[in-house]
């Protein structure tokens, strides 16, 4: 199989040398561009959150011996969540080597996060295939290493620490309230609401509601930060 520059570039900075190209050239194929001829990467995408998963799990039982479960899970969470992938995935370049559609190119497909978080997963279990647990654990542990080393802060993301503060005040949970939608089908934009139930809100536009919410509850964690 002929393998692009791109995706030898990618497999370069990746740090694994593929016996079987192939995988790499799977792991990197957008569902916009299969064909019975060139499948894409979801197979591989389910077993890499499963490889990924197991790592990650070992890697914080080494790292915190003492630690409950209660500790781990969102430590754990911090670390295999899809914007944790995406953002190995930016630090490689992934998007430069993605093999897309024409239309999800056109839409930003190479910089979008659930695009790049599951092709890193796909890539994790490229290599799990081509080279063994081994190769694959040494792989995650080199990319995933700074972020092992920052997990307690990054367990407490935006959603949580607002869910805290409300909690430490006897308020209601907070409401997140999708109010606007816009852009095409392949490229939606959500904008989310949160707000408490003492009337405080703030609102994000994002590409996924996911990512819209966090940053609302950024928004109004400063906001709040900064009230008297």
């Amino acid at each position: 199989m002929k393998i692009s520059g791109e995706v030898k570039a990618f497999a370069a900075r990746l740090g694994h040398d593929f016996a079987r190209p192939e995988l790499l050239h799977r792991a990197l194929t957008h569902p916009s561009m299969s064909s019975p001829t060139r499948p894409d990467n979801q197979r591989l995408e389910f077993l890499g959150d499963r490889v990924l998963g197991l790592v990650m799990a070992e890697a914080l039982l080494h790292a915190d011996k003492t630690a409950s479960e209660g500790q781990l899970a969102p430590r754990f969470n911090a670390l295999v969540r899809k914007e944790a992938c995406a953002d190995v995935a930016r630090a490689l370049d992934l998007g430069a080597a993605l093999r897309l559609g024409r239309s999800e190119m056109l839409s930003g497909g190479r910089r979008k996060e659930a695009i790049l978080g599951d092709a890193m997963e796909a890539v994790i279990a490229a290599v799990y295939l081509d080279a063994g647990f081994e190769a694959a654990r040494a792989l995650i542990l080199r990319h995933w290493k700074e972020r092992l080393h920052r997990v307690d802060s990054d367990a407490r993301d935006a959603k949580t620490q607002l869910q805290e503060w409300v909690q430490a005040r006897a308020l209601a949970l907070p409401a997140y309230i999708e109010t606007a939608r816009s852009g095409p089908d392949h490229a939606p934009q959500f904008t989310i609401e949160v707000r408490l139930e003492t009337g405080e809100c703030a609102a994000a536009t994002a590409g996924s509601k996911r990512v819209a919410e966090q940053q609302a509850a950024s928004a109004l964690l400063a906001r709040l930060d900064a009230t008297p």
